[in-house]
């Protein structure tokens, strides 16, 4: 379930060219700079760069991601529980049915009279599984979707005075399979999105 919200996630939020990844295979001609010893020593990525965010480790430590993750997970497992104990009352009426079938304590036209009435509860409850699973799946979708634009308008608004060509969102080395280490700003998103989050979160709490 968590792989198909990253799976929407990702065709939320990447936006990638051919231009883009040819760019990318090619930032190993990127001139380094040397301390004053003589080692070799990334540089910045610079205004004009193609440069990337690593979206899993955004999803993982953005306090937002985990502030919505706990309010759905906790939804979930409301659900679930409420669909484990309809389900288990529905096998336990199920099973006390049958006892009395064996027992010969009922009358076939009762028995009958149940029977459908069993089968009717069992439709209910398997439509009503459903109808919780999509809610489920909807929550999820709307979790991720306020991830993407938040991250999205924050990445907007950062690119104003970075002036990168283009940001890329790897996830599981795509679509930036390999590149050079400067080109990763996930540091500087990460603290960016984090104390935006926090300073959205005090403003909020003092209405």
């Amino acid at each position: 379930m968590k792989n198909t919200s990253l799976v929407l996630s990702i065709i939320s939020l990447i936006a990638v060219s051919v231009f883009g990844i040819l760019s990318l295979t090619k930032v190993g001609d990127k001139p380094a700079a040397a301390n004053a010893d003589g080692e070799t020593v990334a540089v910045a990525a610079c205004k004009g760069d193609i440069v990337y965010v690593d979206l899993d480790r955004i999803l993982m430590e953005y306090d937002m991601a985990n502030d919505l993750r706990s309010v759905v997970e906790t939804k979930v497992q409301n659900i679930q529980a409420e669909i484990n104990r309809r389900g288990k009352k529905l096998e336990e009426d199920v099973q006390k049915f049958q006892e009395k079938i064996d027992k010969g304590l009922m009358t076939r036209s009762v028995a009958e009279a149940q029977g459908v009435k069993l089968q009717q509860q069992e439709v209910e409850f398997n439509n009503y599984a459903a109808q919780k699973q999509a809610e489920i799946q909807e929550e999820q979708v709307v979790m991720m979707n306020q991830l993407g634009d938040a991250i999205k308008t924050y990445l907007d608004k950062f690119n104003e005075d970075r002036q990168y060509a283009m940001i890329l969102t790897n996830s599981g080395g795509a679509p930036v399979i390999t590149a050079d280490a400067s080109l990763d700003i996930t540091d500087d998103v990460l603290i960016g999105l984090n104390e935006e989050y926090i300073k959205s979160k005090n403003e909020k709490s003092k209405e």
